[in-house]
């Protein structure tokens, strides 16, 4: 049957992004449909409006706290307003790059309209029927609205609003403490908000390693920001223009409250029942080439409820990209997936935790490296946290995780290692002194040194051997 083109694109965030303009530059014929602007989540609610975020509140906070280093200066004027315009700006700057004439320019044939699989092998979209050899459903997610009572009535902000308000908030309740909770959170409190972060876990980050969540728990709580923990919000009221938060003993009134409690993905409107493809909660089902249960329609990125970043969604669509174009051999590998938690100090790992991999392997030694035993740490002040490597007595890396300063930039290098099958010894070879990449390569030569701890052997045949050359 001949199709209008080789593959129709649903969905402009950062996995549909990647496969279009791929697609195009290989002389594929594309169609791009978008409900709303191109660029997805990432571009206009996530990592570029909340890095940009951050990185204002870090210049607050250093200035607040410069007399750490004998600097002295008035407390800082904080002008929320035009914190908020460079976060725009930052979104201005690197728009165009998604834009639609960048991707028309390519030979991509972008469609905004919100449409639906009218067949196993059509999707309508503004009274259009398009057919194509493959189809990929990359619409993303939206944030999850936990059923608390009378939340809907009060109003509350998502990372859909953060970004665009026009005055800072008073007083902030953040629910969930997960990344977007958490670096949120921190974030506002540095602008000048009080904050307060629910949390139904024993403590936050509840999806990273314990002492590493830790690090970043006491530094918000020593920055002044309110951790409730093992509790959840149960109901909220309006009363004289604040709002009342019910959270088992606690009541906890804010002028505004920021719902990060996960997401939820968007296919509700897709007609997905219609198409063949099977769902759930979570998302579209999908096999390891990323074909749903209809095999001509692929899937990949948040929409598929898995690793719901945008390093991954781009990492899915390339093998997506070369299965619907060519031939359907390749699977996707998640076996050196790296995130980062942009709060600071930062937390990033890859891999295995500590006992994911104890209940996997017998042979397991932790390799800890405190980052006050690090030289460039010392000099900038930033000595909280430690790089923790998981591995096997014969080298092989089972996880990292990194928590201080610069963590996500610091797991890199233990990402290609992993990436490449190199053994932990890789990590330990050269680096500029002084820098914080220190903290791997000084975590690295620990394994050495721990297998030499354990064999008795080996240290008295050196000691004889010493003894001997000194007796010469």
């Amino acid at each position: 049957m001949a199709v209008d083109y080789d593959v129709v694109v649903i969905g402009g965030g950062s996995g549909g992004l990647v496969i279009a303009a791929v697609a195009a530059q290989l002389n594929a014929k594309v169609a791009l449909v978008e409900k709303d602007r191109l660029g997805g989540d990432c571009l206009w609610y996530g990592c570029v409006p909340s890095k940009s975020l951050i990185h204002a509140s870090r210049i607050a906070y250093d200035v607040k706290n410069s007399s750490r280093f004998g600097i002295y200066t008035n407390p800082p004027e904080i002008k929320f307003a035009e914190a908020i315009d460079h976060v725009q700006n930052a979104i201005a700057a690197i728009q165009p790059h998604d834009s639609p004439e960048r991707f028309e320019n390519l030979g991509v044939e972008v469609i905004f309209g919100s449409g639906k699989f009218i067949n196993k092998s059509t999707f309508e979209v503004n009274s259009r029927q398009l057919q194509a050899r493959a189809f990929v459903i990359a619409t993303g997610s939206r944030p999850a609205i936990p059923p608390i009572k009378g939340i809907k009535e009060a109003g509350y902000l998502t990372n859909e609003q953060v970004f665009t308000l026009p005055k800072k908030p008073e007083s902030l309740a953040v629910i969930g403490s997960g990344p977007i909770g958490c670096e949120l959170g921190q974030a506002f409190h540095r602008l000048g908000s009080q904050v307060t972060i629910i949390s139904s876990s024993s403590h936050i980050l509840p999806k990273e390693e314990p002492d590493a969540a830790i690090v970043v728990e006491k530094q918000l709580e020593s920055e002044g920001i309110r951790l409730l923990r093992n509790i959840r919000a149960e109901r909220v009221e309006v009363i004289d223009g604040k709002k009342y938060i019910d959270a088992g003993t606690q009541k906890i009134i804010v002028e505004e409250i920021l719902v990060a409690t996960g997401r939820t993905p968007n296919i509700d409107t897709l007609n997905l029942e219609v198409a063949g493809v099977e769902f759930g909660k979570k998302g579209i089902k999908v096999n390891q080439k990323l074909q749903t249960s209809n095999k001509r329609i692929y899937a990949c990125g948040d929409v598929i409820g898995g690793y719901q970043f945008t390093h991954v969604a781009s990492h899915e669509a390339v093998v997506v990209l070369k299965n619907a174009l060519f031939f359907p051999f390749n699977k996707v590998d998640y076996r050196v997936i790296p995130w980062a938690t942009f709060t600071e100090p930062e937390l990033a790992r890859v891999g295995l935790t500590e006992k994911q991999a104890q209940a996997r392997y017998n042979d397991v030694h932790i390799l800890k490296q405190d980052f006050a035993n690090v030289d460039r740490a010392q000099a900038e002040a930033a000595t909280h946290g430690f790089a923790k490597i998981i591995c096997r007595s014969n080298g092989e890396i089972l996880g990292a995780h990194i928590v201080g300063k610069s963590a996500g930039e610091l797991i890199h290098e233990v990402v290609l290692a992993m990436s490449h099958k190199l053994k932990v010894s890789a990590l330990s070879g050269i680096h500029v002194y002084p820098t914080l990449s220190e903290v791997n390569s000084k975590a690295a030569l620990q394994l050495s040194k721990q297998k030499y701890a354990q064999k008795q052997w080996q240290q008295n045949l050196f000691k004889k051997f010493f003894d001997f050359r000194r007796s010469l």
